[in-house]
């Protein structure tokens, strides 16, 4: 087998990521879970990610999603089962992927044989997948798989959830073996240039200033942020040194397609993210520093 060129995964990674996390912006998401009374962001939010897991408490969903802050998790879970079961909440979450998909992609690229190839290509690469310790990956592998010959997409964006879940499951160990916890995580990823928006991060993970303004000063107590709240040279070694491990924890997946298939999915699911955020896919406030 050919060896994987460096940074192949998180290339092919980062092109499905963004095919799985378009839902969550979209606003096909509110429309299919606002009949059952599910239309805060939040609630809309916690409740479509975590159903997999079925009906779990409010801890459950603190733990496997790392960064949220456990008094707003609280807000919504476990309430927000009352209102509709992790059941419906999925059947809600897969037709509101359907209607996103065909409204970003159109019909065309929908039905297309390239959509099949990659859905076919993703499906494979999960095939590498471990579910052991990578309790969100778990949950979504239980889940049936949407037939590649009826709706590509469908397979397409479960494949992708799939590959996004387990890495993310990843990079929570490789988080935690670090020492940083929820927050200095997010206020390093800022740091580095590479992570979202400070305002957006507070606002849809439940901090507010004087909390992010503690975790920088924790961060400085290491030596791993200077006083003007940048990546001190440890600290940007240590946010290199975590995605490079989280790549080393998400590498069967991509060693199982083998670099050709790598390439070809990357090629593919690079060319759908592209249309789908020209289309519009994600807030144009959601990255930088401002």
């Amino acid at each position: 087998m050919t060896p994987l060129p460096e940074r192949a995964g998180r290339r092919c990674h980062n092109a499905l990521n963004a095919l799985h996390s378009a839902l969550y912006f979209s606003p096909a998401l509110g429309k299919e879970l606002s009949p059952y009374g599910i239309d805060d962001p939040h609630a809309i939010n916690l409740s479509s990610r975590s159903a997999p897991l079925g009906a779990v408490g409010a801890g459950a969903v603190t733990a496997t999603f790392y960064n949220y802050s456990h008094a707003l998790v609280a807000r919504f879970v476990p309430a927000v089962w009352d209102a509709a079961s992790p059941e419906t909440v999925l059947a809600a979450r897969l037709r509101a992927a359907d209607a996103m998909l065909r409204h970003l992609l159109g019909e065309e690229a929908v039905r297309s044989a390239e959509m099949t190839e990659a859905a076919r290509l993703a499906l494979r690469a999960t095939e590498g997948c471990t579910r052991s310790g990578r309790p969100l990956h778990a949950a979504n592998a239980d889940l049936p798989v949407p037939p590649v010959g009826q709706a590509p997409h469908l397979a397409l964006w479960h494949a992708a959830t799939l590959l996004r879940e387990h890495r993310g499951d990843g990079h929570i160990a490789a988080l935690q073996n670090a020492e940083l916890d929820a927050l200095e995580a997010l206020v390093s990823h800022t740091a580095s240039g590479h992570g979202m928006n400070p305002k957006w991060v507070m606002s849809t993970r439940g901090y507010n200033a004087q909390d992010w303004t503690a975790a920088q000063q924790r961060l400085t107590g290491r030596g791993l942020l200077d006083g003007e709240g940048e990546l001190t040279e440890r600290g940007a070694e240590l946010r290199k040194h975590l995605e490079e491990e989280t790549d080393r924890l998400d590498r069967r997946p991509y060693e199982l397609l083998g670099a050709e298939g790598v390439a070809r999915l990357t090629e593919l699911a690079g060319g759908f993210t592209h249309t789908a955020i020209e289309a519009g896919a994600f807030p144009a406030d959601l990255l930088g520093k401002g």
